[in-house]
């Protein structure tokens, strides 16, 4: 497999993991082929908590009061999303009961939506006072409208593809699901972090091409428990060690991964050839 051409200045990488996460927070599942559109990969991020007593929508990012999502899990099935509950059993996203059962096993009130109200935002403690101080600490945060960098109305953070490559997270040593990425991409020979240099380069992915926007900055989320995985603080800490990035409009943050927009829609799938330019 060819590595990076010093005529074209390309790089030929290849998809090995494509995951989409279709509650906001919530575990998600691994994919063999998906529709990406302006809004990013169908199915991903449609539906999210919103907490009846701030607004807000429910997010890890916050560990006092919402850590608990990644106990749940969530599918796609054909348009249908579908919860899967941490005692077993599952229920729909469209179900009535879906809210006050939600609510009860969080002990928060909550609705659930499958739209992204105008302003949304999400509450975000700086990862080292988590750290710090322990998933159950009341630490300060901000208050953070998302969806910035995406037309869609789906509840992304940011923008509506995240990216991360092999060389990375192997540097890193974490788990993948821990930084809820969409595509993971193999660079033969490819170097930690090279996400960071990526801002403003194009990605041709199967029949999608991707513009990378910035370097994903991390919160908390990679350190708290996720499903039968312990928490790990690791998984943010070296980043805050090796990799603090300078991120346009947000300062100089942990980073892992890049986020980017979708300038032509199509299929992505599993095996890809990948072409960075």
């Amino acid at each position: 497999m060819p590595v990076t051409g010093t005529a074209s200045g390309t790089t030929t990488a290849t998809v090995t993991a494509l995951r989409r996460y279709p509650v906001k927070s919530m575990l998600g599942e691994d994919l063999e082929s998906v529709t990406v559109s302006a809004s990013g990969l169908e199915g991903d991020r449609v539906a999210a908590l919103i907490d009846r007593e701030t607004g807000v929508v429910a997010t890890a990012k916050h560990p006092r009061h919402w850590r608990g999502l990644l106990a749940f899990a969530a599918r796609w099935n054909g348009g249908s999303p579908r919860i899967t509950l941490p005692g077993g059993g599952s229920i729909a996203v469209a179900d009535r009961d879906a809210g006050p059962l939600l609510s009860r096993l969080l002990d928060r009130e909550v609705r659930v939506s499958t739209v992204r109200p105008e302003g949304a935002s999400v509450g975000r403690p700086d990862p080292e006072d988590v750290i710090a101080h322990g998933d159950d600490a009341d630490v300060p945060f901000q208050t953070l409208e998302i969806g910035a960098g995406t037309p869609g109305r789906n509840f992304v953070d940011y923008a509506p593809v995240h990216v991360i490559t092999t060389a990375t997270l192997a540097h890193v040593g974490a788990e993948l699901i821990r930084y809820r990425p969409n595509l993971v991409l193999d660079l033969p020979g490819g170097e930690p972090f090279a996400e960071n240099g990526w801002p403003g380069r194009e990605l041709t992915v199967g029949t999608v091409r991707l513009r990378i926007l910035i370097p994903t900055p991390r919160c908390a989320v990679p350190t708290l428990a996720h499903g039968t995985l312990p928490r790990r603080v690791d998984a943010v800490r070296t980043l805050l060690e090796k990799n603090r990035v300078e991120v346009d409009g947000m300062g100089v943050m942990p980073c892992l991964g890049a986020y980017a927009e979708v300038v032509t829609g199509g299929t992505v799938s599993l095996g890809d050839a990948v072409v960075l330019s």
